[in-house]
């Protein structure tokens, strides 16, 4: 890589999309984030890096920025993402994250960047029996928000076919924890993820954690999912660059081993030190009992392997984060 080299980043100022900037920033990258702050911070954009306010999905907006400089590659975060929301209002996960997608594409296509890397989930895929889940696995979103980052799977394979425009879709296994240092990590509004909704229990910032349902077929009942370090998964997004030299990809990005929610629960009262209120609610539609990794892909074909794999990593990083900014980039 050239130290000239330039990414274009929508949604740069989210969860994810944030500590991959901060990733590519830090490996020599010049970077570019577009995100309109209707779910990213401003804060969570690290300095390096140009943030340009606005609609991913801005035709012309990508129009003007692509044509300022060569992009090496795009990097598309820009989404809604709450599994729960989609199952009540399909609409914008479906309609609106495929428009948002298509300008992105049509964008790069039209200003000849050849290379792209989509923020995908696990949740294009069927509940699996226990084992791990690769990536011929069969294919049943679970929701309009899986059934809606398929369908961008799909224009990207076309894209491909009739531009040549690459790409790698890495189907993300629950993202988990916090940059190490504790100046970024998650904050969603509203906050719908397990690990930070049971640390706002531990700051009193919650009375209790809902847990949606104890009669999955699981050992304990709750629902197993495989947690990836945050750090982690933006490292792969730069890992994946170097086999878009030669070809499209679809990767699984997860570490093989799953957690309950309960387990979750005994996790951060060990790692934190305080108890952790739970109540029972019922289960909420689009949840699988179980939705493991096998991460083996990527791992041979780019070297990639997380360097925070165990729960307990997650659970103290974002303990960190949220402990520094209990109310987070507000705050």
């Amino acid at each position: 890589m050239a130290a000239v080299d330039a990414i274009l980043v929508t949604g740069g100022a989210g969860y994810v999309g944030s500590h991959a900037v901060e990733a590519l920033c830090r490996a020599g990258y010049a970077v570019t984030v577009v995100d309109d702050l209707s779910q990213g911070h401003r804060a969570a954009v690290p300095p390096a890096a140009d943030l340009v306010v606005g609609d991913a999905g801005d035709r012309p907006l990508l129009d003007r920025l692509m044509a300022t400089r060569p992009y090496h590659a795009v990097m598309h975060f820009a989404a809604r993402s709450l599994v729960g929301e989609s199952m009540r209002d399909p609409a914008p996960y479906l309609a609106g994250n495929v428009r948002v997608a298509q300008a992105v594409i049509d964008a790069a296509v039209a200003h000849k960047v050849g290379k792209l890397v989509l923020s995908s989930t696990a949740n294009i895929f069927a509940s699996s029996d226990g084992r791990p889940i690769t990536e011929e696995s069969p294919i049943d979103p679970g929701s309009p928000y899986g059934e809606g980052k398929y369908m961008v799977e799909r224009l990207l394979h076309w894209a491909d076919r009739c531009h040549g425009l690459r790409s790698a879709a890495l189907r993300y296994f629950n993202a988990a924890g916090a940059h190490p240092d504790g100046h970024l990590g998650e904050d969603h509004r509203p906050e719908t993820h397990l690990i930070p909704i049971v640390l706002e229990v531990a700051l009193g910032k919650r009375p209790h954690l809902d847990i949606f349902g104890d009669d999955y077929e699981t050992p304990d009942g709750t629902c197993i999912r495989d947690y990836v370090h945050v750090c982690d998964i933006a490292e792969a997004h730069i890992k994946v660059l170097d086999v878009l030299d030669e070809r499209s990809a679809r990767y699984n990005v997860g570490t093989g081993s799953g957690y309950s929610v309960r387990q979750v629960v005994e996790a951060a009262e060990r790692v934190i030190g305080r108890r952790i209120t739970v109540r029972m609610a019922p289960r909420r539609p689009g949840d699988p009992p179980v939705l493991v990794a096998n991460g083996s892909r990527l791992r041979r074909e780019t070297g990639w392997a997380p360097k925070l794999p165990d729960l307990d990593s997650m659970i103290a990083t974002a303990w960190e984060w949220r402990r520094r900014h209990p109310d987070g980039y507000v705050g």
